[in-house]
């Protein structure tokens, strides 16, 4: 229930997302304590008693930190992706996996991502493999911690949940998959 009533405020994508989870930030310290959440819950007009808004904020505290993280908000109120989305980030993984060690890093992606042509490069301020390390580290922005460089298929379908959000035409999400990694060959 709470989620429908905040897909009907607009949080319908990633920014929209973002910025109920700002207003409902009252002190601005980038989570919500209990009583951010339950106010915000209140002024999406869903009528809850308070056992229920309880139960619902520790659904959303996944690390159980007596807080929720944006992050944590963003995967409970986006949702996982659905099965033919899931199967197609997996695809791209696989094909983007060249060594088949389950996870992606610089030599798998080297020849994928051409980046000979990146401003940077050129210029000669950055090296090919700096600007693929880059390119890596995307898949790896939800992380609270520095990115590692080596992108797990865990961190490769978060990404693409992220994007999804975004995306409601399924044709439309298949389409930028295949276009992105080549999966149709």
């Amino acid at each position: 229930m709470f989620r429908s009533k905040l897909l009907l405020r607009g949080a319908k994508s990633i920014l929209g997302i973002g910025r109920i989870f700002r207003i409902m930030d009252d002190d601005r310290s980038g989570s919500l304590n209990f009583n951010e959440f339950q106010k915000g819950v209140k002024e999406s007009k869903c009528d809850m008693p308070i056992d229920d808004v309880r139960g619902l904020f520790a659904a959303f505290d996944v690390n159980r930190d007596g807080s929720i993280q944006y992050d944590e908000f963003l995967r409970m109120v986006r949702g996982d992706l659905n099965p033919a989305r899931q199967s197609l980030v997996n695809q791209a993984f696989a094909s983007l996996d060249k060594d088949g060690n389950g996870v992606l890093d610089y030599t798998d992606v080297m020849g994928t991502y051409k980046c000979d042509k990146h401003p940077a490069v050129i210029d000669g301020r950055k090296t090919e493999r700096q600007v693929l390390e880059e390119f890596l580290s995307t898949f790896e922005m939800h992380k609270s911690q520095n990115p590692d460089g080596k992108v797990t298929p865990e961190e490769f379908s978060e990404y693409y949940a992220n994007v999804s959000a975004s995306i409601d035409d399924e044709s439309y999400f298949a389409q930028m998959m295949n276009s992105s990694w080549n999966l149709n060959g």
